[in-house]
Protein backbone atom coordinates (compact mmCIF):
# COMPACT_ATOMS: atom_id res chain seq x y z
CA UNK A 1 0.00 0.00 0.00
CA UNK A 2 2.84 2.39 0.88
CA UNK A 3 4.64 2.11 -2.51
CA UNK A 4 1.02 2.40 -4.25
CA UNK A 5 0.55 5.46 -2.62
CA UNK A 6 3.66 6.62 -3.70
CA UNK A 7 3.18 6.00 -7.06
CA UNK A 8 -0.26 7.70 -6.70
CA UNK A 9 1.51 10.70 -5.66
CA UNK A 10 4.41 10.91 -8.17
CA UNK A 11 1.89 10.52 -11.28
CA UNK A 12 -0.09 12.94 -9.80
CA UNK A 13 2.90 15.67 -9.38
CA UNK A 14 3.97 15.01 -12.65
CA UNK A 15 0.61 15.70 -13.80
CA UNK A 16 0.40 19.00 -12.23
CA UNK A 17 3.88 19.41 -13.99
CA UNK A 18 2.65 19.09 -17.14
CA UNK A 19 -0.30 21.42 -16.82
CA UNK A 20 1.89 24.01 -15.55
CA UNK A 21 3.74 24.03 -18.84
CA UNK A 22 2.56 27.11 -20.62
CA UNK A 23 1.86 26.80 -24.30
CA UNK A 24 4.53 27.75 -26.46
CA UNK A 25 2.76 31.25 -27.96
CA UNK A 26 0.55 33.41 -27.13
CA UNK A 27 -0.29 34.62 -30.14
CA UNK A 28 -2.57 37.22 -32.07
CA UNK A 29 -3.52 36.38 -35.58
CA UNK A 30 -5.09 38.99 -38.11
CA UNK A 31 -6.73 38.61 -41.58
CA UNK A 32 -7.13 41.93 -41.96
CA UNK A 33 -8.77 42.39 -45.23
CA UNK A 34 -12.82 41.87 -46.16
CA UNK A 35 -12.64 41.49 -50.12
CA UNK A 36 -11.39 37.91 -50.58
CA UNK A 37 -11.09 34.79 -48.03
CA UNK A 38 -7.75 33.74 -48.73
CA UNK A 39 -6.93 35.90 -45.12
CA UNK A 40 -9.72 33.87 -43.11
CA UNK A 41 -8.22 31.07 -44.73
CA UNK A 42 -4.17 31.62 -43.66
CA UNK A 43 -5.83 32.63 -40.42
CA UNK A 44 -7.54 29.61 -39.54
CA UNK A 45 -4.96 27.54 -41.10
CA UNK A 46 -2.35 29.06 -38.48
CA UNK A 47 -4.48 28.57 -35.56
CA UNK A 48 -5.15 25.08 -36.33
CA UNK A 49 -1.11 24.51 -36.68
CA UNK A 50 -0.74 26.16 -33.17
CA UNK A 51 -3.22 24.18 -32.03
CA UNK A 52 -1.45 21.02 -32.72
CA UNK A 53 1.58 22.40 -30.78
CA UNK A 54 -0.51 21.95 -27.81
CA UNK A 55 -1.18 25.48 -27.77
CA UNK A 56 -4.11 26.86 -25.73
CA UNK A 57 -6.77 27.92 -27.37
CA UNK A 58 -7.17 30.55 -24.96
CA UNK A 59 -4.03 32.01 -25.71
CA UNK A 60 -4.96 32.59 -29.47
CA UNK A 61 -6.53 35.51 -30.30
CA UNK A 62 -7.71 35.70 -33.76
CA UNK A 63 -9.24 39.24 -35.64
CA UNK A 64 -11.13 38.67 -38.88
CA UNK A 65 -12.20 41.60 -41.03
CA UNK A 66 -15.02 39.37 -43.26
CA UNK A 67 -16.71 36.84 -41.41
CA UNK A 68 -14.11 33.93 -39.31
CA UNK A 69 -16.02 31.54 -37.00
CA UNK A 70 -14.58 29.30 -34.80
CA UNK A 71 -17.23 26.81 -33.53
CA UNK A 72 -19.96 28.83 -34.39
CA UNK A 73 -19.02 31.74 -32.68
CA UNK A 74 -17.39 35.02 -35.05
CA UNK A 75 -13.98 36.25 -34.02
CA UNK A 76 -14.00 39.72 -33.49
CA UNK A 77 -13.33 42.27 -36.10
CA UNK A 78 -10.15 43.01 -37.39
CA UNK A 79 -9.79 47.05 -35.87
CA UNK A 80 -6.32 48.83 -35.20
CA UNK A 81 -7.82 50.00 -31.78
CA UNK A 82 -8.93 46.10 -30.42
CA UNK A 83 -5.88 44.48 -31.90
CA UNK A 84 -2.99 47.36 -30.43
CA UNK A 85 -5.02 46.15 -27.27
CA UNK A 86 -4.81 42.95 -27.44
CA UNK A 87 -1.06 42.74 -28.43
CA UNK A 88 -0.21 45.47 -25.56
CA UNK A 89 -1.66 43.01 -22.73
CA UNK A 90 -0.29 39.78 -24.04
CA UNK A 91 2.20 39.07 -20.94
CA UNK A 92 3.60 36.02 -22.01
CA UNK A 93 4.19 33.53 -19.43
CA UNK A 94 8.05 32.18 -18.74
CA UNK A 95 8.73 29.69 -21.60
CA UNK A 96 6.12 31.18 -24.11
CA UNK A 97 6.99 32.76 -27.29
CA UNK A 98 4.64 36.43 -28.22
CA UNK A 99 3.54 35.35 -31.84
CA UNK A 100 1.68 38.02 -33.93
CA UNK A 101 0.75 36.66 -37.78
CA UNK A 102 -1.08 39.88 -39.85
CA UNK A 103 -2.30 39.07 -43.20
CA UNK A 104 -3.56 41.55 -45.61
CA UNK A 105 -3.00 43.68 -48.40
CA UNK A 106 -0.59 46.57 -47.69
CA UNK A 107 0.43 49.82 -49.21
CA UNK A 108 4.13 51.24 -49.58
CA UNK A 109 4.73 53.04 -46.43
CA UNK A 110 1.58 52.99 -44.62
CA UNK A 111 2.04 49.50 -43.60
CA UNK A 112 -0.50 46.51 -43.44
CA UNK A 113 -4.71 47.50 -44.16
CA UNK A 114 -7.44 46.54 -41.58
CA UNK A 115 -10.66 47.16 -43.92
CA UNK A 116 -13.32 47.62 -41.00
CA UNK A 117 -12.50 51.06 -41.08
CA UNK A 118 -9.94 51.03 -43.03
CA UNK A 119 -7.02 51.77 -41.24
CA UNK A 120 -3.31 50.66 -41.83
CA UNK A 121 -1.38 48.83 -39.02
CA UNK A 122 1.85 50.47 -38.85
CA UNK A 123 5.46 49.32 -38.09
CA UNK A 124 5.86 52.03 -35.42
CA UNK A 125 2.26 51.32 -33.81
CA UNK A 126 3.19 47.60 -33.64
CA UNK A 127 6.19 48.37 -31.94
CA UNK A 128 4.78 49.86 -29.12
CA UNK A 129 2.32 47.24 -28.76
CA UNK A 130 4.47 44.47 -28.42
CA UNK A 131 6.76 46.69 -26.47
CA UNK A 132 3.81 46.35 -23.62
CA UNK A 133 2.71 43.44 -23.97
CA UNK A 134 6.03 41.47 -24.84
CA UNK A 135 8.57 43.31 -23.54
CA UNK A 136 11.82 41.55 -23.48
CA UNK A 137 9.72 38.16 -24.49
CA UNK A 138 11.04 36.31 -27.60
CA UNK A 139 8.60 37.52 -30.26
CA UNK A 140 8.11 36.15 -33.97
CA UNK A 141 6.05 38.62 -36.03
CA UNK A 142 5.02 37.83 -39.75
CA UNK A 143 4.12 40.51 -42.20
CA UNK A 144 2.03 39.31 -44.91
CA UNK A 145 1.24 41.61 -47.82
CA UNK A 146 2.82 43.55 -50.15
CA UNK A 147 5.29 46.28 -49.19
CA UNK A 148 5.62 44.65 -45.90
CA UNK A 149 9.57 44.70 -45.98
CA UNK A 150 9.13 48.29 -43.23
CA UNK A 151 8.15 45.57 -40.55
CA UNK A 152 11.87 44.01 -41.07
CA UNK A 153 13.53 47.03 -40.01
CA UNK A 154 13.59 50.36 -36.98
CA UNK A 155 11.82 50.45 -35.03
CA UNK A 156 10.53 47.05 -35.18
CA UNK A 157 13.81 45.24 -35.31
CA UNK A 158 14.93 44.42 -31.59
CA UNK A 159 17.63 41.79 -30.22
CA UNK A 160 14.35 39.73 -28.64
CA UNK A 161 12.37 39.94 -32.05
CA UNK A 162 12.01 37.89 -34.82
CA UNK A 163 10.09 39.64 -37.92
CA UNK A 164 9.20 37.97 -41.15
CA UNK A 165 7.65 39.73 -43.97
CA UNK A 166 6.21 38.74 -47.36
CA UNK A 167 8.09 41.10 -49.71
CA UNK A 168 10.20 44.20 -49.77
CA UNK A 169 9.20 47.14 -48.66
CA UNK A 170 9.17 48.40 -52.39
CA UNK A 171 7.33 45.59 -53.73
CA UNK A 172 3.88 43.70 -54.10
CA UNK A 173 3.47 40.10 -52.96
CA UNK A 174 1.02 38.00 -55.24
CA UNK A 175 -1.71 35.44 -54.47
CA UNK A 176 -4.62 37.57 -53.67
CA UNK A 177 -7.41 36.18 -55.74
CA UNK A 178 -10.62 34.36 -55.98
CA UNK A 179 -8.64 31.25 -57.27
CA UNK A 180 -6.07 30.93 -54.99
CA UNK A 181 -7.21 29.20 -51.63
CA UNK A 182 -4.08 31.14 -49.79
CA UNK A 183 -1.64 33.91 -50.74
CA UNK A 184 1.82 32.39 -52.20
CA UNK A 185 3.75 33.93 -49.01
CA UNK A 186 1.09 32.27 -46.91
CA UNK A 187 1.00 28.71 -48.51
CA UNK A 188 4.48 28.66 -48.39
CA UNK A 189 4.15 29.47 -45.06
CA UNK A 190 2.23 27.48 -43.52
CA UNK A 191 3.44 24.15 -45.75
CA UNK A 192 6.99 25.55 -43.92
CA UNK A 193 5.80 25.66 -40.44
CA UNK A 194 5.31 21.76 -40.21
CA UNK A 195 8.54 20.85 -41.59
CA UNK A 196 10.82 22.74 -39.80
CA UNK A 197 12.74 22.90 -36.42
CA UNK A 198 13.68 26.82 -36.32
CA UNK A 199 12.74 29.93 -37.71
CA UNK A 200 15.74 30.62 -39.58
CA UNK A 201 15.23 27.00 -41.72
CA UNK A 202 11.06 28.14 -41.93
CA UNK A 203 12.76 31.54 -43.61
CA UNK A 204 15.12 29.89 -45.82
CA UNK A 205 12.50 27.42 -46.85
CA UNK A 206 9.52 29.79 -47.48
CA UNK A 207 11.86 31.83 -49.46
CA UNK A 208 12.69 29.20 -51.74
CA UNK A 209 9.17 28.11 -52.01
CA UNK A 210 7.91 31.94 -52.84
CA UNK A 211 10.56 32.47 -55.37
CA UNK A 212 9.52 28.88 -57.26
CA UNK A 213 5.97 29.83 -57.26
CA UNK A 214 6.33 33.06 -58.61
CA UNK A 215 8.37 31.72 -61.45
CA UNK A 216 5.96 29.04 -62.45
CA UNK A 217 3.16 31.42 -62.45
CA UNK A 218 5.68 34.37 -64.21
CA UNK A 219 5.53 36.97 -61.23
CA UNK A 220 7.95 39.60 -61.03
CA UNK A 221 10.07 38.37 -57.33
CA UNK A 222 8.41 40.25 -54.21
CA UNK A 223 11.69 39.17 -51.64
CA UNK A 224 10.89 38.00 -48.47
CA UNK A 225 12.37 39.67 -45.78
CA UNK A 226 13.49 38.96 -42.24
CA UNK A 227 15.46 39.93 -39.71
CA UNK A 228 16.78 38.04 -36.95
CA UNK A 229 17.63 39.74 -33.60
CA UNK A 230 20.62 38.36 -31.84
CA UNK A 231 18.86 36.97 -28.44
CA UNK A 232 15.91 34.69 -30.62
CA UNK A 233 17.89 34.50 -33.77
CA UNK A 234 17.91 30.67 -32.88
CA UNK A 235 14.42 30.30 -31.72
CA UNK A 236 13.29 26.67 -32.02
CA UNK A 237 9.68 25.52 -33.21
CA UNK A 238 7.78 23.10 -31.46
CA UNK A 239 7.05 19.68 -33.22
CA UNK A 240 3.10 19.42 -34.22
CA UNK A 241 1.70 16.30 -32.20
CA UNK A 242 2.60 12.63 -33.86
Amino acid sequence: MALLARLVLLCALASTAAAAEPSPYAAVLVAGSDDLTVFDRAVSAMRGALLARDEAPADIHPFSALNLKIDGTRVPVARLKPILSTIAALRPAPGQACLVYITSHGAPGRGLFLAPREEFLTPAALDRALAKGCAAAPTIVIASGCYAGGFARAPMARPNRIILTAARADRPSFGCGADFDYTVYDKCLLWAFDRSGGWRALYDTVRACVAEAEKTLDFPASGPRASFGAAAGDLAIPAARP
